[in-house]
C-alpha cells in the first residue's frame, strides 16, 4: 500500500522520526558500517522503500538511486541484488528513469543479465523494460542485448525464460528477434 503523506503524519506524529530523518540514518548506516551484513540489510530495506512514490523525492535527495547505481558491480551477490531490486522498485517514475538513464544504468543493468542470482537477472530484466525509452531503446535492444535476451528465455527459471520471452516480444522487432536467435545458434520461428 502506497502511503499519504496524512497516513504517515498520523503514523509518526508530531514527536515521530520522520521519514527523511530515518532514510538519512539509513544511508549514512550504509556509508559508516565495515558490516557486509549490515550493509545488506542497509540496502535491502531501502530498496524496500524505493516501491512507495512518496519516498521519491527523500531517496533523490540522499543520492540512493546513485548508492543502487554503485552496487551494482559490488562482488557481494546479495548487494547487487539489492541493488538492481531497488533500481527495478523506483525507476517507472519519471525523473528517476532519466536520472538512471543518464548516469550510465543501462550498461551497469546489462551486466547483470549474467548474474547467477535469478533475483538480479528477474529485476535487471524488469527494469531494463521500464527504462524504454524512443533515446534508449537502442542501447536496450542491441544485438547483445537481444542475444542474451534470446538465451535467457531458454533458462529452466520460468519466471526468467517466461519475462525475457515477454522482452523480445514487447520491445523487440522480428528481424532482432530472428538475429537474437541466429546469435546463439537456435533457429526456428518465435
Amino acid at each position: 500500500m502506497f502511503s499519504t503523506k496524512e497516513y504517515l503524519d498520523k503514523k509518526t506524529g508530531p514527536y515521530g522520526i520522520g521519514r527523511l530523518s530515518y532514510l538519512q540514518a539509513l544511508v549514512n548506516e550504509f556509508q559508516e558500517t565495515k558490516s557486509e551484513s549490515a550493509k545488506e540489510e542497509v540496502l535491502a530495506n531501502l530498496a524496500n522503500f524505493s516501491y512507495d512514490p512518496i519516498n521519491y523525492d527523500f531517496l533523490r535527495r540522499l543520492g540512493v538511486i546513485d548508492l543502487f547505481l554503485d552496487n551494482l558491480t559490488e562482488n557481494n551477490t546479495k548487494l547487487v541484488q539489492f541493488a538492481a531490486g531497488g533500481i527495478c522498485n523506483i525507476c517507472l517514475d519519471k525523473e528517476n528513469k532519466e536520472y538512471i538513464l543518464k548516469n550510465d544504468g543501462v550498461h551497469l543493468l546489462k551486466q547483470c543479465l549474467v548474474s547467477d542470482d535469478e533475483d538480479t537477472v528477474m529485476s535487471a530484466i524488469t527494469s531494463l523494460m521500464y527504462l524504454v525509452t524512443p533515446q534508449s531503446k537502442p542501447e536496450i535492444t542491441s544485438p547483445p542485448v537481444v542475444a542474451h535476451m534470446t538465451q535467457l528465455s531458454t533458462s529452466p527459471d520460468k519466471r526468467i525464460s517466461n519475462l525475457a520471452t515477454v522482452f523480445l516480444q514487447d520491445y523487440c522487432s522480428e528481424e532482432q528477434r530472428t538475429e537474437g536467435r541466429e546469435a546463439i545458434g537456435l533457429t526456428g520461428h518465435g
